[in-house]
């Protein structure tokens, strides 16, 4: 731009000595500026040597000396507004407001100083003397990645674009199951699903590892599907007992951080914008259709840029899947009890004298009703130990134990119902009363 700003000074100053009779107008029409332009630059030239090119350059508009401090005083009153704020102000007062007080502040008025005039000067003010808090700086922390195969991330993606049904579901009319290798990034299944609960998303997963083969983990968010009351104050759920069972760690991310499950959740990005938000399918059919060819094209056709595939389709950079172990034909059905060993659970005795874990209720003492006992577990003799002030006051076996293993169908009917009742369970306490409010305790 500069360029060109020369080039039209410069044909100014030859218009003008080739017609010194033009008028400031047509010189104006001829470069192509506007009169107050011409008139500046004429006004430049008058007094300057006709072969100097040096006053045809542009001169900087930055300030050519730097503005007056500001008094020792005036800042010193600046920092007292903030931190105690006057005129019964019960707010901490921002850089606005502090120059509302200060310009109204006569002890400097009458000691002549010069007061700041810009919020910004305000600001810098208060940073500079840490009346403003800045964030902590976020530590991003660097995932290992596994081997292919060794570790998965599950997840929903919602399909907006899919209408509610008028006497049906508002919201999640249709989701899609996705799971990704963290290893590999690869696209391991897509299940859309218009009815996914606690039992369906149990069903789906053992069916994705029937076809895949088994992981050594599994992350997952706390979607309640997943993970039933996701405050963990009782019994892991359903699905989580189903991995521990057949030897599947679960990791279960913490509460809001999607952070966690980095990687299906970049490929939600990928499937929102360049899959969803294209094609808009309005039903379960489209959605299956559209989300089919994005997985085909996910895996063998877009280059990932992810560290392991290096610019390559997750499936050309690894095409052979790894072998993984197949489920197990015989299962132990409370081997999860290993896991939770030690773990211990407040409870408050009820006017019976029972607590409650899980569908079970256990007797403590009718005597101490009201009082709070903590159960331990003690996965080996598969007992809790009740303590009451740090003493044990009891123990007893806990109920619900099969103490044999059962054939993989079998362990599946068994557990599938349990997912059932717990999903009923939970969308029980979450259904509102007929006054208003909820049945959550």
């Amino acid at each position: 731009m500069e360029e060109q700003y020369f080039v039209d000074r410069c044909t100014l100053r030859c218009l003008r000595k080739e017609h010194p009779d033009w008028s400031q107008r047509k010189l104006a029409q001829t470069v192509g500026r506007s009169r107050t332009w011409v008139k500046k630059w004429l006004r430049r030239m008058r007094g300057a040597d006709p072969e100097d090119k040096s006053v045809l350059e542009s001169k900087s508009r930055a300030r050519k000396h730097p503005p007056p401090k500001i008094k020792p005083e005036v800042i010193e009153r600046i920092l007292e507004i903030r931190d105690e704020p006057p005129g019964n102000l019960r707010r901490t007062p921002g850089p606005r407001t502090i120059l509302y007080y200060l310009h109204r502040d006569e002890s400097l008025k009458e000691q002549g100083h010069r007061l700041p005039r810009s919020t910004r000067t305000i600001w810098q003010i208060l940073d500079r003397h840490q009346r403003i808090l800045r964030p902590p700086a976020v530590e991003h922390e660097i995932l290992e990645r596994p081997i292919p195969g060794q570790e998965w991330g599950i997840d929903f993606k919602d399909v907006s674009s899919v209408s509610p049904e008028p006497e049906g579901k508002k919201m999640h009319v249709v989701e899609i199951l996705n799971v990704i290798d963290h290893g590999s990034s690869v696209l391991v299944d897509s299940r859309p699903h218009g009815e996914y609960n606690a039992e369906s998303a149990l069903l789906m997963v053992v069916e994705i590892l029937g076809r895949n083969g088994c992981p050594q983990r599994i992350t997952l968010d706390r979607d309640p599907r997943w993970v039933g009351s996701w405050s963990g104050k009782d019994f892991p759920s359903a699905l989580l007992r189903f991995f521990l069972c057949v030897g599947i760690e679960p990791v279960v991310c913490p509460p809001k951080r999607p952070d966690k499950n980095p990687f299906v959740e970049r490929y939600h990005r990928n499937l929102k914008y360049e899959c969803l938000l294209q094609e808009y399918p309005e039903d379960l059919q489209s959605t299956k259709e559209v989300n089919q060819n994005d997985a085909q094209h996910y895996n063998f056709e877009r280059p990932s840029q992810a560290l392991t595939c290096h610019n390559q389709p997750p499936r050309v950079a690894f095409p052979e899947p790894p072998q993984l172990p197949s489920l197990p034909e015989v299962v132990d059905p409370d081997r999860w009890l290993l896991k939770i060993h030690g773990r211990t659970y407040k409870r408050r005795i009820d006017h019976n004298g029972c607590v409650q874990i899980g569908k079970q209720r256990y007797y403590i003492r009718k005597q101490l009703k009201g009082r709070y006992v903590v159960l331990c577990v003690n996965a080996k003799k598969r007992q809790f130990q009740v303590e009451l002030n740090h003493q044990v006051i009891k123990r007893f076996p806990i109920k619900g134990l099969h103490d044999q293993k059962l054939p993989f169908r079998e362990y599946i009917g068994l557990i599938r119902k349990e997912a059932l009742s717990e999903w009923r369970s939970w969308r029980y306490r979450r259904t509102p009363r007929s006054g208003g409010g909820s049945r959550c305790r």
